[in-house]
């Protein structure tokens, strides 16, 4: 079934495990296993420097990724956007964690993603 046919409770229970799997990555700095589930354009425009720095960056500044609840999905003809509240652990506040997520060969890949 196409994601953005699913319900909200189907389409986190692809969202969160992917979306987890980054926010760990990110916070060990690990670039391959943060790009694993990137489509082929997202892999292009993120270099294993480039992550580097925005991980030293946010966690110097707002320390690590803290409670992540979910908002809303937003459905489109090719894709959907799941938006949360995030919350960081120096950081007071809430900020907003988006993923984008396609199908592509049966797989659901992340086409963007950020925090801010």
């Amino acid at each position: 079934m196409d994601l953005s046919q699913k319900s909200d409770a189907e389409i986190l229970s692809v969202a969160n495990p992917i979306m987890d799997n980054l926010m760990d990555a990110s916070t060990a700095i690990d670039y391959e296993r943060h790009i694993r589930d990137f489509t082929t354009r997202l892999k292009s425009v993120l270099s294993k420097e480039r992550l580097e720095w925005i991980c030293l960056d946010y966690q110097s500044t707002k320390g690590f990724f803290a409670k992540r609840e979910f908002v809303a999905a937003f459905r489109r003809s090719e894709s959907v956007a799941v938006v949360w509240k995030q919350g960081f652990t120096n950081q007071p506040g809430k900020f907003v964690a988006e993923m984008v997520l396609v199908q592509q060969d049966g797989k659901y890949l992340v086409d963007h993603v950020m925090v801010f």
